[in-house]
């Protein structure tokens, strides 16, 4: 049966606190922190050796898609009326807007040392301990905005330069290319600084703390955040219609990228299944 996913904004009560709810069970039952140690795991940049399958690549988006779906399968074996809810940043853009309420995620964390203090993923709250952690903190941060040098997030017209893009990706199939739908929304620019984060990399920035690092999963609207990508490949897909995942074959010998890039039907770790098969959800989930 085909599920729903809807923007964060319009949940009503109950949507929150059932989400909630699946939420701090799966992180009971240890599920949620070994998600947190996969991502770290893959959480590869281009200057290192061997196979980038999350981070700096093609398969970005295919790779966080089957992610979102271990969450989601998770929260759904507690609840089943539960779903990942995406949040649309070009729109609740403050750090009082949607999902940063005291019923879903709490806000932003203190100056002193980013420590969140409200809502149900609070230490204090006893519920939401860091156990994996690339960091020493056990309890979850934030510096919304980033107070002592403020950016601000993506606009609609950043994400919509990269819709706009009329391939996938394009060699060399890394954070260096010019071009491609899938580098823009992934956000790599040139430059240095807060000139070069765009899209998904300047939001991951804007909530700062937990989300600045391979174990950024720790924060809640990492999911939110990547639902609202995932939402953007789907969308991409409708207005470039026969667009595929790029590359269709792997890199040759002597190619830089030669074992370093997963092609449109060779196999992601850890799951083993290929982009080709994530890239049409309609049989899964829809978004509304």
């Amino acid at each position: 049966m085909v599920y729903t996913r809807k923007d964060v904004s319009t949940l009503t009560g109950a949507e929150k606190r059932r989400f909630v709810n699946a939420m701090l069970a799966v992180k009971r039952r240890g599920e949620y922190d070994e998600l947190v140690r996969t991502h770290v795991q893959f959480y590869v940049p281009d200057g290192e050796k061997g196979l980038r399958a999350a981070h700096m690549t093609p398969s970005f988006l295919p790779w966080h898609r089957r992610f979102l779906l271990e969450l989601e399968r998770a929260l759904r074996e507690v609840d089943a009326s539960v779903t990942l809810p995406y949040w649309d940043w070009t729109r609740d853009r403050t750090r009082t807007s949607s999902p940063w309420t005291a019923d879903l995620l709490g806000g932003t964390g203190r100056r002193s040392d980013g420590q969140v203090l409200d809502g149900p993923f609070a230490y204090a709250a006893g519920d939401w301990r860091i156990t994996v952690n690339v960091t020493d903190e056990k309890y979850l941060t934030r510096d919304l905005g980033r107070s002592r040098d403020p950016i601000d997030l993506p606009t609609r017209s950043e994400l919509d330069d990269a819709l706009a893009a009329t391939v996938y990706d394009v060699s060399p199939w890394d954070s260096t290319a010019r071009s491609g739908f899938r580098n823009k929304l992934e956000g790599w620019g040139s430059g240095r600084g807060s000139v070069s984060w765009r899209n998904h990399n300047r939001v991951h920035r804007w909530v700062g703390g937990a989300m600045l690092g391979g174990a950024s999963v720790n924060d809640p609207v990492f999911w939110l955040h990547h639902a609202f990508l995932d939402l953007q490949w789907s969308r991409w897909q409708t207005r470039h219609k026969g667009a595929r995942y790029l590359p269709a074959e792997p890199p040759g010998r002597g190619n830089a990228q030669y074992g370093r890039i997963v092609a449109r039907n060779q196999k992601m770790p850890p799951w083993d299944v290929t982009p080709q098969s994530l890239e049409d959800h309609g049989a899964l989930y829809r978004y509304a």
